[in-house]
């Protein structure tokens, strides 16, 4: 039986070094090269996909001795809360090499790095070793550090600077977690599905270790106050930089506060549970206003991802705080399919903004105005993202967000005044689409290109899938809720 879960995980380093080894390869050859590697590995996890999970525990799990001494192992698997993740991955990597297709700036140096970033995020998902987590975790770091420092914007010295120095410092908590989990064991091991299934630690041990894990997957969601390097990193980030990063790399902190501090220290996140409902709450009205107060377009998405990761806070401490299985298995239903969705739609907005900062070399929404009458399929298919973004029913977002609010008014009525958010994310992006998009368009943009084929072929299929998720949520629900009804918390 092949090993489908470590062939997909590897694809993307194999490219990377194929393109590495090649003598001056051409930039044609280079991006073929990323394209078919980010194809095939789409196709497996497609594979995966249908393979499926099988409820509780995980599935396709494959296993090879790494350092026995200490119980480390190469341990990696899937369930219904990492599959998802792991196909949105797939998926944006994909799409985000054919927008970078047209580079002719270091190709070569550039598609490497992506690859070795798409294996980072895909082992990070399928790990379940605590180590090999921890190597994936911080390996993505690198990967876009180069990228912001190489590729960015005119500040990204600086930006890239900040980002690492926040995410490397952020990620050492999680390291003493991880030691602490390990030496709690009965048997040590850096086994996760052992911690999961029997947690080691409990009383002052386990809030500390939580204490730890909160801090790390704070900054990388980001929470507030913890967001700061957010902003900059985006702005100065290349539009690819920007789609892996909200799409997928902010993904690793609420994965993580589901797999680790949910799961391996449940009794712990308990009791802390309104504590992290209450950042939850914050961060979702601090971004939904933040964001109203923007002029730029790309900061203006930034800000509305730590609003959508509010919300996937409050879904994970909802769960820990209920006694109620079924409200549990909602919760956590609801704050998964927004990690998906938020990729699909936030991926699209990236892609779009970038598709106009190209064009017009500004992002100020106050430079513009008209714009839908002389590019009609970007203006339009900004719409449908913005959409998405603000939960209009029918779109990605909002059964996502129905679930978490549902589940929340059950258990912790008082945090429903997050809905709040809901609507200044609609003001905010009636606001960008009125003054960027109506009206009469500037005599200046009159010659500006709409989407290319290249371009139609990065944003489309982001666009179809938010739709459908929106109305058809199904197909990625029943895989989740084959792992969340199974959770004993």
């Amino acid at each position: 039986m092949l090993p489908v879960v470590s062939l997909t995980l590897f694809l993307p380093l194999a490219g990377a070094v194929l393109i590495l080894a090649l003598p001056r390869p051409t930039a044609r050859t280079v991006h073929s090269i990323g394209i078919g590697t980010a194809g095939l590995t789409l196709v497996g996890a497609l594979a995966m996909w249908l393979e499926g999970v099988s409820g509780a525990g995980f599935s396709q799990v494959e296993e090879l001795e790494w350092i026995p001494a200490i119980g480390a192992a190469y341990r990696v698997g899937v369930d219904g809360i990492s599959l998802p993740l792991v196909l949105l991955s797939a998926m944006l990597f994909l799409v985000a090499f054919i927008y970078a297709s047209s580079l002719r700036e270091r190709p070569r140096a550039y598609v490497a790095l992506v690859l070795l970033l798409e294996t980072a995020a895909i082992g990070t998902f399928t790990a379940l070793d605590g180590i090999l987590f921890y190597v994936f975790f911080e390996v993505s770091l690198v990967s876009m550090y180069f990228m912001i420092a190489g590729w960015g914007h005119e500040d990204r010295q600086r930006a890239a600077l900040m980002f690492f120095i926040y995410t490397l410092l952020g990620s050492l908590p999680l390291l003493l977690a991880i030691l602490g989990l390990y030496l709690g064991s009965p048997d040590p091991s850096f086994d996760m599905r052992a911690w999961i299934a029997n947690p080691p630690l409990e009383g002052a041990a386990a809030m500390w270790a939580l204490v730890a894990m909160l801090v790390t997957f704070a900054v990388k969601i980001p929470a507030v106050p913890l967001h700061t390097w957010l902003p900059a990193a985006h702005v100065q980030a290349p539009t690819i930089g920007s789609v892996i990063l909200a799409g997928i790399m902010l993904k690793f902190g609420t994965y993580g506060l589901v797999r680790f501090a949910l799961q391996m220290t449940p009794e712990a996140f308990r009791e802390a549970g309104v504590v992290v409902l209450v950042f939850g709450v914050i961060g979702a009205l601090y971004g939904a206003f933040a964001a109203l107060a923007q002029t730029d377009l790309k900061r203006l998405v930034v800000y509305t991802s730590i609003n959508h990761m509010g919300y996937v806070i409050i879904g994970v401490a909802v769960a820990a705080l209920t006694l109620d299985p079924s409200v549990r298995a909602t919760a956590l239903d609801g704050a998964v399919l927004q990690m998906f969705s938020h990729g699909l739609v936030t991926g699209a907005l990236f892609f779009l903004v970038g598709m106009i900062q190209e064009r017009a070399h500004t992002r100020e929404m106050g430079e513009f105005g008209g714009l839908l009458k002389t590019v009609p399929l970007l203006g339009w298919s900004f719409m449908l993202a913005a959409f998405a973004s603000l939960g209009l029913p029918g779109l990605a977002h909002f059964p996502a967000e129905f679930q978490i609010f549902l589940s929340t008014l059950g258990t912790v009525p008082a945090a429903v005044v997050a809905i709040l958010g809901i609507a200044i994310i609609a003001g905010t992006f009636l606001k960008a689409i009125r003054e960027t998009f109506l009206g009469e368009p500037q005599q200046r943009w009159h010659s500006m290109p709409d989407l290319s084929v290249r371009e139609l072929l990065a944003v489309a299929p982001l666009l179809v899938l938010t739709l459908v998720t929106g109305v058809a949520p199904s197909w990625v629900l029943d895989i989740i809720h084959r792992t969340t009804s199974a959770l004993v918390l």
